[in-house]
């Protein structure tokens, strides 16, 4: 049922004007009794919709996928994806692309319900979410935003009324996500390998007008494409290791092409520093583990890389060999972007040749101490050193002398190297402990009341106030974290 145009809403759908082998046109399935639980006031705003009216009934039937809104045009993308390694043909199983959102500047953003039923893509689900993995996405990737780093965001949860089957009954709720595009590696990868030709040049060049319009008509232009997907991937994954933050599952179709994270399963964030950290479940490899995440993240650029090949040029090996050398300057890209996050995180403005090995050593003495990350730097940002394990070590001493030799040697005040650092490390990160209290208050106390402070403490996370110190605390249990895809 479609519904008269009071919330804001502007939808445009390029996407549904390409061919349709890269889609299904898929209405959501109504639920029963939708709730509102959680709206973010500021990013509705921002698209141009009315929050009050988006409250209402039939906002919440839109968010619910009870009503379609006007200029909507419902459908199910069609993606394959690497899975651990292994190709797979997917799509959207549980979630409809509603349309795109036109902002007041002009903006393009993807509104997409994640949740809303059975598509074409299910392959034997049912196309439901539940309300715990939703609500934890709103609050990981809101906090994601917050820290400065490139990602979908969450504009409503809604409860569906409705249970849901997993390993026991669970309640039902639907996501409302809001992306630049929903655009992946694993889309080209299905065009190259189901698709014409002319179908995979009609998808780059709809890429490339949608998010690199800079690129002029007379360079290679898919060379350019995948030039920039890989900057903007380097750029990505160097945040994702500077605030700790481990995905969980980069398989290829959770690498948007935009270069925001995207599809937040079994992620979270490491207390304790060590490389070889794993929160998924189903991970018994460390295939995702924290220090794999660049390497990982070259490879499936790589697989990008391959979908492009008949668009890079008509000799194959003349191909081959422009994609490898885009491939191999990856590595440079993200270690120049991590190596300028790991100097601001210490204040240093500029460069000297032992910088790499004052970090090393840092990191080294942290993974050896079993050092929180976060509270490590956010330690020395507020200059109580003492409150760090690593305080009264003869490793720490030496360090700290050579860290404030180092910051000495610089032109900058003190004070500029201490700005810097507050701008660079948080206070708080969305800990797993408080993330699962918020999840434990929401789901089976129906209290929403925890979920909602903590959205709004990391909301900032920069500020280093007082109220943020409660947050820092560590878990008390010393049972490694696990995380599940939880759909």
């Amino acid at each position: 049922m479609t519904m008269s145009n009071e919330i804001g809403w502007n939808f445009d759908n390029s996407y549904a004007r390409l061919p349709e082998s890269f889609f299904s046109f898929t209405d959501p399935i109504p639920v029963r009794s939708p709730k509102l639980i959680i709206l973010n006031d500021r990013l509705a705003a921002s698209l141009g919709l009315n929050v009050e009216s988006l409250k209402n009934g039939d906002g919440v039937a839109v968010m619910a996928g009870n009503r379609i809104p006007g200029g909507a045009s419902p459908l199910a993308q069609a993606y394959g994806g690497h899975q651990f390694g292994h190709f797979n043909m997917l799509g959207d199983g549980r979630a409809i692309l509603l349309g795109e959102q036109i902002t007041p500047q002009g903006k393009r953003v993807d509104i997409q319900l994640k949740g809303p039923g059975r598509t074409p893509y299910s392959r034997g689900g049912d196309g439901r979410a539940t309300l715990g993995p939703m609500l934890r996405e709103y609050i990981i990737s809101e906090s994601m935003h917050a820290l400065g780093i490139p990602t979908s965001r969450s504009l409503a949860v809604v409860a569906s009324g409705e249970s849901v089957i997993r390993e026991t009954e669970l309640p039902g709720a639907i996501l409302t996500r809001v992306a630049s595009s929903h655009l992946r590696v694993g889309t080209f990868q299905y065009v190259a390998r189901w698709g014409t030709v002319e179908e995979l040049q009609i998808l780059a060049d709809y890429t490339l007008k949608r998010h690199f319009p800079e690129v002029g008509a007379g360079e290679n232009r898919y060379l350019s494409l995948l030039e920039e997907v890989i900057k903007r991937q380097a750029e990505l994954i160097a945040k994702w290791q500077l605030v700790g933050f481990i995905h969980g599952v980069m398989n290829t179709d959770n690498m948007t092409i935009s270069g925001e994270t995207i599809d937040y399963g079994p992620c979270a964030f490491m207390d304790t520093y060590d490389p070889a950290t794993v929160f998924s479940s189903i991970d018994t490899e460390g295939r995702y583990s924290y220090a794999n995440q660049p390497l990982l993240a070259q490879w499936n650029l790589t697989r990008f890389a391959e979908s492009l090949l008949p668009l890079l040029h008509d000799d194959q090996e003349q191909a081959v060999k422009l994609a490898q050398e885009k491939i191999e300057e990856f590595t440079g890209l993200y270690h120049s972007n991590w190596l300028t996050g790991m100097r601001a995180k210490l204040g240093l403005f500029n460069k000297e040749e032992h910088d790499e090995t004052l970090i090393n050593d840092l990191l080294g003495m942290m993974k050896k101490y079993r050092a929180d990350y976060t509270n490590t730097f956010r330690a020395l940002t507020v200059d109580i050193p003492e409150d760090t394990v690593l305080f009264g070590t003869s490793e720490f001493t030496s360090w700290y002398e050579l860290w404030h030799a180092r910051l000495n040697r610089q032109q900058e005040l003190k004070t500029a190297s201490n700005q810097l650092m507050q701008n660079s490390n948080p206070a708080i990160i969305p800990r797993n402990h408080r993330v699962e209290a918020a999840l434990e208050a929401a789901v089976e106390q129906g209290d929403y009341n925890v979920m909602e402070r903590l959205v709004d403490v990391l909301s900032n996370p920069y500020a280093h106030s007082n109220e943020q110190v409660e947050f820092t605390t560590l878990p008390k249990s010393k049972t490694p974290y696990r995380t599940y895809c939880g759909t």
